[in-house]
């Protein structure tokens, strides 16, 4: 059984997706999390897009011990020595360098011949081999590239001290066979191609990043790069719970199996959907809500004999509790605090005690508690910044009727301790609060995304509001979960603001830090 690495990109690639936006915080829990998932490689960030950048990487790199952790850098010394700065404290420093090498970016991108690119792919190689033990170089449109030319840059970049070289369908434009074959080209055509491993990064611009990823398994990959849940830029990356699920399903066909905790899949899922506001389809493969849900009556029956005959992958396998009812109103402390470490949060003795107030307070109001409920009150908890002075949400009223206009009237604590009281009217009951909210605030704002989900089943369900703002000149997302719809809406405006008031104070930091 051949061993798969398994390189997570969420944090770089999968940040890139559209309206998402997680701050240091929100990176190391998903970072901690896809630690215990057992993912081989972190691809932490881009060190030198930015100072934020870096010390999200630099935070990952100093925490994270049982994954190698690594960061992007483009072929130039100041982006290879931002990277060499973010992870000389990790356990295992590597660097992943990138250069385009197909005729389209040559020409219009680079202005490169073949043998320039050559030339400027190896001079970054060698300079990040004086730093890292572990230099990875893709190939930026690989798949797009004459073979033999991606075969000339692979055996040069092995030479020069590359450990991984990647072979990326940057555009997701390959097909399963044709990956397959290049692959087992590029195994066969390099004659050092024994000293690296070969990985494959696929993005699913045509609805073939599984398929292709396996195939490269097949042609020779030793390593699959992707993200949890598929996200990413454009149509997003392979999502790695479907390459490591089939994986295991399928070994008599791939005889290759990896070393994530197959078990850690859902909770993974989940953290990441939440933190980044991109809701997970309910037909998506292996972690949808529908994945183990049977409508057919003939499926029913089937599965009520015997569960193979419709299911092939069991809720158990990627860690879903068939059993969702876990605290209640009279549960204490001490199990909630047990609860909570065995979904994988590790809070301080004040963020525990905030977690239960809030569980307790929900307790009250709602008859079920399921671990998707507590789920959600802790990843709030753990992920919630109040080191700097922010607006706190107080009260909220709204009146509304079909035949009257919306009305809020809102509450809130300013930055500087005091409150005040505010009221706006609005097409929509939303719309009002959101008004109300702007004239308390320093500065317009303007939201260019809102969406709303339910944390769980039932008409007394929390709601998780979703929103993409741009306050002071800065786009920010936000979140904000209760059990009204409203108040989660309001919540998750404040949100939004907040993180631009905690972006802004970290950056006059680092400003008279310099100084």
């Amino acid at each position: 059984m051949r061993k798969i690495e398994i390189f997570d990109t969420t944090l770089r690639d999968g940040e890139q997706s559209a309206g998402v936006n997680l701050n240091s915080i929100e990176k190391l829990e998903i970072a901690k999390q896809l630690e215990r998932l057992g993912v081989d490689v972190i691809e932490a960030g881009f060190p030198a897009a930015s100072k934020g950048d870096l010390e999200s990487v630099k935070l990952i790199a100093s925490t994270v011990k049982g994954s190698s952790v690594t960061g992007l850098a483009r072929c130039h010394p100041k982006d290879i020595d931002a990277a060499w700065e973010a992870l000389k404290q990790s356990a295992e420093p590597r660097v992943h360098v990138f250069l385009a090498t197909s005729p389209i970016h040559r020409q219009f991108k680079l202005k490169m011949t073949q043998d320039e690119v050559i030339e400027r792919a190896v001079e970054a190689v060698q300079y990040a081999k004086k730093k890292f033990a572990k230099v990875q170089f893709s190939a930026e449109d690989a798949c797009r590239t004459e073979r033999e030319f991606l075969a000339r840059v692979t055996e040069a970049v092995i030479r020069a001290g590359a450990t991984v070289v990647n072979i990326p369908d940057t555009v997701g434009y390959i097909t399963p066979k044709e990956i397959k074959d290049l692959f087992g080209y590029l195994s066969s055509h390099v004659p050092n191609i024994d000293q690296a491993i070969l990985s494959a990064h696929c993005h699913d611009d045509l609805g073939m990043a599984t398929a292709n990823s396996l195939a490269a398994i097949e042609g020779g990959a030793g390593q699959v790069e992707g993200t949890i849940n598929g996200i990413g830029e454009r149509a997003g990356n392979v999502a790695l719970e479907e390459v490591a699920v089939a994986l295991h399903i399928r070994s008599d066909c791939y005889q290759a199996s990896t070393d994530m905790k197959l078990n850690e899949i859902k909770r993974t899922s989940h953290l990441v959907s939440k933190l980044t506001g991109m809701i997970v389809p309910a037909n998506k493969a292996v972690i949808g809500d529908n994945a183990f849900a049977h409508e057919s009556g003939i499926h029913q029956d089937g599965v009520l004999k015997e569960k193979t005959t419709y299911e092939i992958i069991t809720p158990e396998l990627i860690g879903v509790n068939s059993n969702k009812l876990v605290l209640g109103k009279h549960s204490g402390r001490h199990a909630f605090k047990n609860k909570a470490a065995e979904l994988g949060f590790e809070l301080t003795e004040e963020k525990v005690n905030e977690a239960f107030q809030t569980f307790k307070d929900l307790a009250d109001k709602k008859k079920e508690i399921t671990d998707e409920d507590l789920f959600s009150i802790l990843a709030d908890k753990q992920t919630e910044t109040t080191d700097v002075a922010h607006y706190a949400l107080n009260m909220i009223q709204v009146q509304y009727g079909t035949e009257h206009i919306p009305t809020a009237t809102v509450s809130v604590t300013l930055p500087d301790g005091k409150e005040v009281t505010e009221a706006a009217t609005g097409s929509g009951s939303v719309e009002a609060i959101y008004n109300t909210l702007e004239r308390l605030l320093e500065g317009p704002v303007k939201l260019h995304d809102y969406k709303i989900n339910s944390v769980s089943g039932g008409r007394d369900a929390l709601a998780e509001v979703y929103v993409r703002v741009r306050y002071n000149e800065t786009e920010s997302s936000g979140r904000g979960t209760a059990q009204d719809v409203l108040e989660a809406s309001a919540r998750a405006y404040l949100n939004a603001v907040n993180r631009v008031l905690t972006l802004e104070a970290q950056q006059k930091e680092r400003q008279k830090a310099q100084v």
